[in-house]
Order: C-alpha cells, then structure tokens, then sequence
C-alpha cells in the first residue's frame, strides 16, 4: 500500500466519508484493508523502516555476549521480535548455542502470542502475564528480587519507559537485546504528502502502532518547519488513535491527547476509530433532511455524497452557525485559494449544492450570504 487515496463512495460504512493516515511500516496492508472494508478513505506512509536483523550487527554483539555468558532471565517482549531473533541467530551459524542457552534461563514471555512463539522454538516460558502488560513483568522481577542477577531484554522498537532503569535501580545487570531497529524511511515522500494532508484538514484520524512511528512523523515535521502546525490541528482537529499506551507517548509529551482500544491490538484499534470518528460528527436536520458531516464526504438520510475540499470548507463555515447568514466575504476567507472576487462564492455554493444532490439545504439571502436552512421546528432559535 503506497500514500495513495482509496474508496468507494458508494460503500456505506462506519468510517464512510473519513480520511485515516497509517503511519505503519510493519503490518501496513493488514490495516489499511481493516480500514478500508469499513469505508474509510485510507493514506498510507510508512514513517520507519525496519533494519533485516541478518544485517544488525548489535544483535549478532548482544546474542554472541548471551550465549558466552548466561544470563539468570530473558524477558520476551514480541511473538515476530522473538522468532525473528531465533531466525537470525539460526543465519549467523548460533541458533543452536542461543537455544541451548535459553533452555537453562527463567524465561518469561509477555502475553499468549510471545507464548506461542517461545514454544514453537521448543523451548518453554516459565511465566507469562495473563495482561500483557510489561508493567506486571516488571512488578514480577522485582518481587522476586534482582539483586545481582543478569536480565535480558529482547527490545522491539518501542521504549519501555522506567522499565530498563527500575531493574537496574534493584541491582539487576540488565542485557538490551535490540531485535531490529527502526530508521526513517528511505523515501520521504509519502511522509510529506501525509503531514501537507493532515495541515490542510484532509486527514481525520492517524493510526499509530508504535512509539518510533509517532516519535518519527513528528521529527519529520520539525525538520520541515511544520511542528506547530502539526501539533494545532493534531490538538483539535485530527484524531490521533495508538494501539497502546507506550505508543502514545511522544505524542502526550507534546500535549497531544490521544485514544487506544483496551486490547493492544489492530482489529480493536480499527473497531475504535469506528466508534470514535462518527461521534465526532456535526449532525443537523435541513429542509427535513438529516444531514452528518463527515470528513470528505456528507451523509444526506444516510446517502454518501462526496464533497470537493472546497465544498466542505463552504459547508463547515455554514455549519459553524446553523441557519444564520454568512457573508459572502467571509464564505470567501473559508474557500481555499479563492482570491478577491465574490463571484467564486457563488460558483462554489452551486457546486456544493450539486454534490449533496439536495439544493434546498442551502439557501441563499439576496444581498446578504447564504445559510443553511435549518428546520424552524429544531432550530429556530439559531435562524437570523
């Protein structure tokens, strides 16, 4: 999948009419189709690449340093980082030496699905938290006790804040096992085209799957000159959903409030946006017709229509004051790129009008504007 639009406006889904940015390297197609098959409108650029851990030569230090000098614990943190270090030690000539190594350790494997992956290497978990959560590993070891004993930490990309420090802070010697690592990506220009999108409101939601991805979109957007920019729309406008708590981090640190699924995982992540994007909807009753405002698009008595950028930035200045009349200056401020002349206001409402396939939902004020023709009966309080 590539930094590409897709939709079919005639598919009517939860997320129908909305644009959701993926910023996923790894998994990518997986929820983009998620996305897609519920209607959203998906713009897919890769913020990281991942080094082949044939090629890591931290890893290849770190598993030499571990089958030398046994550590007490290894700790699992990922089902593909944990079979993919299996793998590149089995390329290197060590598979069998790391095995062996691993088989006489306390091994704990965070979760059912590093479970899964630790026995189909033959080998067995000790303990794995019934939470997933790194945080009931962490109170484990250090009920136990770490004083002089030597942990091993298969990392996966994300930073375990406090986790590394409270081992050491027990007394524990702790071994980083970096499995793969994270780079920018070779071609930036996905990138730039999905930070350009989400500044200039075409972008409702971005997906996060890990805390490098955030981290790296945001380091993107500094080196562009484009942070607090980035940061305005992503405070206000845009919906920023991470898979999980440690992958929102470097958003939150910039005060950027964010949404996760309770379940770290893609299909509750996808099942969120679907709950999350729809609530965050103007809905309004016009000319007896009830009238959701989405992102690209409008449900008019629940038929998608499509509407042109400056169709919707007419339709959302409207929208900001239900039946009073908008100036047609102002209406001419909200169109994007229109110049001076006024006449464009009114090319731009006849199109919006065609797009909605219901002309009566705007109506205009001779000398005055236009507004919306909001039904007397839930509105009349608002018409001027």
């Amino acid at each position: 999948m590539h930094a590409t639009a897709t939709n079919d406006p005639t598919a009517h889904g939860p997320l129908a009419g909305f644009t959701v940015g993926v910023t996923a390297a790894r998994r990518a197609d997986e929820l983009g189709a998620l996305l897609q098959r519920r209607g959203a409108t998906v713009l897919h650029a890769p913020a990281l690449r991942i080094v082949p851990l044939a090629d890591d030569s931290e890893l290849l230090h770190a598993t030499k340093e571990l089958i030398a000098h046994a550590p007490d614990v290894v700790v699992a943190t990922t089902a593909i980082g944990f079979r993919g270090w299996i793998e590149a030690a089995d390329g290197w000539g060590h598979g069998e030496a790391l095995l062996r190594c691993l088989r006489g350790v306390e091994l704990l494997a965070r979760g059912p699905k590093v479970k899964g992956a630790v026995r189909a290497a033959g080998l067995t978990e000790e303990w794995s938290p019934s939470s997933e959560s790194m945080a009931e590993v962490l109170d484990r070891l250090l009920g136990e006790g770490v004083e002089g004993r030597r942990v091993a930490l298969q990392l996966h990309g994300e930073p375990l804040p406090g986790f590394v420090e409270a081992l050491r802070a027990g007394g524990a010697e702790v071994v980083k096992v970096p499995v793969y690592r994270w780079l920018p990506p070779e071609d930036l220009t996905p990138v730039d085209r999905l930070l350009d999108a989400t500044v200039g409101g075409g972008v409702d939601a971005l997906t996060f799957t890990s805390a490098p991805a955030a981290a790296s979109l945001l380091a993107r957007a500094e080196e562009r000159g484009m942070t607090a920019e980035l940061l305005a729309v992503l405070r206000h406008d845009v919906l920023s959903a991470c898979v999980g708590p440690v992958t929102a981090l470097p958003l939150q640190s910039l005060g950027v409030d964010t949404v996760r699924p309770e379940r770290f995982r893609l299909g509750p992540l996808v099942q969120l946006l679907c709950k999350e994007l729809p609530a965050r909807t103007r809905v309004l009753t016009l000319a007896g017709r009830r009238v959701e405002i989405r992102g690209h698009a409008v449900l008019v008595d629940e038929e998608l229509r499509a509407v042109p950028p400056a169709g919707m930035a007419l339709l959302l200045a409207l929208a900001r004051r239900p039946g009073w009349v908008v100036a047609r200056a102002e209406l001419l401020r909200a169109l994007p790129g229109a110049g001076s002349d006024e006449h464009a206001v009114e090319s731009a409402v006849a199109r919006l009008r065609g797009a909605l396939g219901a002309p009566k939902l705007i109506q205009t004020v001779v000398k005055r504007g236009y507004r919306l023709a909001v039904d007397p009966a839930v509105g009349s309080k608002y018409v001027s």
